[in-house]
């Protein structure tokens, strides 16, 4: 089931203009003392320190069955359609995590996420081309649904989209 709707946002995202890059990050490099609960071990790795930090609580439950394997699955699937886009990637997403919930989008290029209202704007987009997806349409009222809830469908607990340079928006989703 989460196969069917990976393969399907993938198409969608591959023939839409929501390019991503699938990367295999190198681990962040162990730092002297383990990081605290609190602390997100990816600043300063992957982006730098958020400049916003916000909760969405969705109506969604997450399906039984939605472990780190289908996570991965899911961001390996997208990215693998949209590389395979005739444009060049604008920037990468992946996720991380010892239970790959906590997805990740950087931008490659300078200025295309520089602000919180092109932040939004990427996961508007996100919400659009998941709308048309037979799982997300399956799983919720579609046009009342939105990006954050998939995610939580899927089990992600953090979204984290950055400019890769200044600019970083968190989102915790409940």
């Amino acid at each position: 089931m989460i196969n069917r709707f990976a393969t399907g946002l993938a198409v969608v995202l591959a023939f839409g203009t929501l390019p991503a890059l699938a990367q295999q990050q190198p681990k962040p490099a162990a730092a002297a003392a383990t990081p605290k609960a609190d602390e997100d071990k990816y600043v300063g790795y992957y982006y730098p320190k958020p400049t916003a930090i916000e909760t969405y609580t969705s109506p969604m439950q997450t399906i039984a069955g939605a472990e780190r394997a289908q996570r991965v699955q899911f961001a390996t699937v997208v990215s693998q359609g949209t590389i395979q886009s005739a444009y060049r990637v604008p920037y990468a997403v992946f996720v991380k995590g010892e239970k790959a919930d906590k997805m990740i989008i950087v931008g490659l290029q300078p200025g295309e996420m520089s602000t919180i209202f092109r932040a939004r704007a990427i996961l508007a987009n996100m919400t659009t081309m998941s709308r048309l997806s037979p799982f997300f349409q399956e799983r919720t009222i579609a046009e009342d649904a939105n990006f954050f809830d998939l995610l939580k469908l899927l089990g992600f607990q953090q979204i984290t989209i950055s400019d890769g340079d200044k600019f970083t928006h968190q989102v915790n989703i409940k």
